[in-house]
């Protein structure tokens, strides 16, 4: 029996937050393996869970052996009594900071662990790249990934954290000494390095700005302050990649060589994605693979290569001369804005077209955003959007709701739609050849979808089938 399986087998364990999403899926499925005695709790239904429980149970019987026990679901609830007496609490992303069953849980001394940390304390030696960031977070993780996955050979390079589907724990029945895990972080899963005390040996922060404000209850200091666990617990042989801004933002002690990295020092590589914000993501990606010794020109071949990420000013389609982009993963009014200021006409390109009837425009592009609130602020983004945007198609939801009851007003043509598939329809019917059409939300997506990721598939799956 590998020595991964020593570690959970026996112990009682609560895992608060099966969810849908896989990622709690993958590593109940993992501690059932090894032998844990497991309560799974969640306040969705069993209705609402019916894929995960079914998945779980169906994945009971492939595995039943002696060491395997029969699996407690507690759904629709949390129970008090599901977070005393037990080894160990395993929460999923974003259990509020306030939860009465993890305080239950501390006050009975049981450890509260996540999928990444708890991974990390149980593997061997290896190697662990963390970025987090408000902003960029997935590029640059999905860049450092691509680089190190080309030329480092002689290592196994595992991608992890907050990635669709994907569970860490997992990872523990095939790592090494000497391997490599990439993990992108948001604020939550980070909550389990500071609960730790560990931060990544190479750790990227990329960007800070306003989010999850519904969550963190207005404070961004308590969003700064899980956010630094990424850096805070470093010691003097790791390594802090950020930006000059984040950097002078940084009251704390930073413990690891800081590196700060610069869109200019990436301004000759040949990189596909738009944007001068995705330069400064290659910088940050450039700065962790020159950490591993990679030579440059190696470097520059795989960022060459590389071909983007799903959801993040994605070109999917160029349809009757619109080039339609998909930008799902845009759930704030800045990542939106960095999107509209991305694929804006240049300036130089603009008076070179005068010539052509309007064919370039300044307002060339239809903009369909709108969710779930996450008490942002929206000035910046309306003064955007009335900058670049020709029209805007609004999917129904509070955060549409307050954007259109807000005192500045979006002054272009507007419609608030129902669906998805009526937002693409409107947005059509409004673009003309060369002009671009961009989903990019500002917003969650709560409320008409499950998660952002249905909401991307759903998207890309309409512009698929457009004729």
């Amino acid at each position: 029996m590998k020595d991964y399986k020593q570690i959970f087998k026996g112990k009682k364990i609560t895992v608060m937050g099966l969810g849908i999403l896989g990622r709690g899926l993958g590593y109940t499925k993992f501690l059932a393996e090894c032998g844990a005695e497991l309560i799974v709790t969640d306040l969705k239904t069993k209705e609402q869970l019916k894929a995960s429980v079914e998945a779980i149970k169906n994945y009971e019987l492939r595995i039943k052996n002696k060491n395997s026990k029969k699996i407690k679901f507690v759904l629709g609830e949390h129970r008090l009594e599901d977070f005393r007496g037990r080894d160990m609490i395993i929460k999923a992303a974003g259990v509020p900071l306030d939860s009465i069953y993890i305080e239950e849980a501390k006050k009975n001394g049981i450890p509260i662990e996540m999928d990444v940390s708890l991974f990390i304390k149980s593997a061997p030696k290896i190697k662990v790249v963390g970025v987090t960031g408000t902003r960029g977070k997935s590029m640059t993780t999905m860049l450092i990934y691509h680089i190190l996955k080309d030329n480092l050979k002689n290592k196994q390079i595992f991608l992890g954290g907050n990635i669709r589907g994907v569970s860490t724990l997992p990872f523990l029945k095939k790592v090494k000494e000497g391997d490599v895990l990439v993990c992108e972080l948001d604020s939550w899963q980070l909550q389990g390095f500071g609960d730790s005390k560990m931060s990544p040996n190479i750790s990227v922060f990329t960007t800070f700005m306003p989010d999850h404000m519904n969550y963190y209850k207005n404070s961004m200091e308590k969003y700064f302050d899980d956010k630094a666990n990424i850096f805070k617990y470093q010691n003097k042989e790791d390594i802090f990649i950020t930006s000059k801004e984040i950097k002078n933002n940084i009251k704390s002690k930073i413990n690891g060589h800081l590196i700060l990295a610069d869109k200019k020092e990436v301004k000759d590589y040949d990189f596909i994605v738009p944007g001068e914000h995705q330069k400064q993501n290659l910088s940050y990606a450039v700065a962790v693979a020159k950490e591993f010794g990679i030579p440059e020109a190696k470097i520059k071949k795989s960022v060459k290569g590389f071909k983007g990420v799903e959801g993040r000013l994605q070109l999917l389609r160029i349809y009757k001369g619109i080039k339609i982009y998909n930008d799902n993963n845009a759930t704030t009014p800045e990542a939106t804005i960095a999107g509209l200021e991305a694929l804006k006409i240049p300036e130089a390109l603009l008076m070179e077209s005068t010539h052509k009837q309007g064919f370039w425009t300044k307002r060339n592009t239809i903009l369909i955003c709108g969710g779930a609130d996450k008490n942002l602020d929206l000035n910046n983004f309306v003064k955007t959007v009335n900058k670049n945007c020709k029209a805007v198609v609004m999917l129904k939801g509070s955060g549409t709701e307050k954007l259109l009851s807000s005192k500045q007003k979006v002054a272009c043509s507007k419609v608030v739609v129902d669906d998805l598939k009526e937002a693409v329809k409107n947005s059509l019917g409004l673009a003309s050849r060369g002009n671009t059409i961009l989903f990019s939300p500002a917003f969650a997506s709560f409320g008409m979808f499950n998660n952002e990721y249905e909401r991307n598939d759903l998207f890309i799956k309409i512009i698929k089938k457009l004729k």
